[in-house]
């Protein structure tokens, strides 16, 4: 018998044993909700801190001020044409800028002229610094998110979890989700950093609250 068949081997009779009756599936002890709870404080310090580790820049801000903070972002970067989704808060829409609305919806090429794109978030996971979209209102279709160089993502502390397990049970798996740490990067077999690659090199958080 072959490794391959050997370990095929093995999974059947796994899966027939697990069939059987009166066997339970193991208990993973998964960390949930609720458990090893840390403050909201604690919890943003801990993103903002694998948020930089992945060389994002994070800046926090109040909702009152949010329009005028994501504004100063695009400022800084000279942005001309920023996309803005469907749904995004009215009262935080940027200025300084020409809004661009994916509607209809945007080419790639038209994207790709596009300097900047702002969203709203589903959840971020401050063990792994990741942010999560998952295509609702603010936060547009995937494409959005990774054609255009800039990417500023809005983060609210109510949206900041410990860990993976917690994150899962606020989203839907039926959704197209986008699991974002940090700007896009890879590096090639010397181990030279390549930016931007499968999509934005540059990634802005505001967290608001």
């Amino acid at each position: 018998m072959s490794a391959r068949e050997e370990m095929l081997s093995r999974v059947r009779r796994a899966q027939v044993a697990g069939a059987a009756p009166g066997r339970d599936a193991p208990s993973r002890g998964y960390r949930r909700a609720g458990e090893g709870v840390r403050t909201a404080d604690e919890l943003v310090e801990l993103l903002v801190d694998r948020l930089v580790d992945y060389q994002a820049v994070v800046t926090t801000t109040s909702q009152l001020i949010l329009g005028e903070a994501i504004s100063g972002v695009l400022a800084r970067h000279a942005v001309r044409r920023v996309v803005v989704p469907e749904g995004f808060p009215a009262s935080a829409t940027p200025s300084g800028a020409d809004l661009v609305r994916d509607d209809p919806t945007l080419t790639s090429a038209e994207l790709d002229a596009i300097d900047a794109v702002v969203t709203t978030s589903a959840v971020a996971i401050a063990d792994t610094g990741t942010i999560v979209l998952d295509a609702g209102r603010g936060m547009g279709r995937r494409a959005l998110t990774l054609v255009p160089d800039l990417h500023v993502v809005v983060v609210r502390r109510t949206d900041v979890v410990l860990g993976v397990p917690e994150a899962l049970t606020r989203l839907d798996p039926t959704r197209p989700l986008t699991w974002i740490s940090g700007p896009s990067a890879t590096s090639d077999i010397e181990l030279n950093r390549v930016e931007g690659v499968h999509g934005p090199r540059r990634l802005e958080v505001l967290v608001v609250g």
